[in-house]
């Protein structure tokens, strides 16, 4: 094989097998970013945990959940505090 083969192949492996980890998004109460893992059922009634890049790790029952043009909106609540929050999420 050549080194191009070599090249071609060793792209393919890195980023062929890439996979969507997290839907990123922002809390717009805070402004902090926030993650939500890959795997999680985002329903209304479910509790999902989200991972707050200022407070760690949270946990939100799902209250609504509206698509807006390319963003995804859901009202959560926090279940520690009691708190409504709205999460804004990448639609793509």
């Amino acid at each position: 094989m050549t080194s191009r083969t070599f090249l071609l192949a060793g792209l393919i492996a890195v980023f062929g097998n890439t996979q969507v980890f997290a839907w990123d998004g922002t809390n717009t109460t805070t402004g902090s970013s926030i993650e939500i893992e890959r795997g999680q059922l985002v329903r209304s009634g479910r509790t999902i945990e989200v991972y707050d890049g200022e407070r760690g790790y949270k946990e939100y029952d799902v209250d609504s959940i509206r698509r807006y043009g390319r963003s995804v909106e859901i009202e959560a609540t926090d279940t520690e505090t009691g708190e409504s929050t709205t999460l804004e999420m990448d639609g793509d």
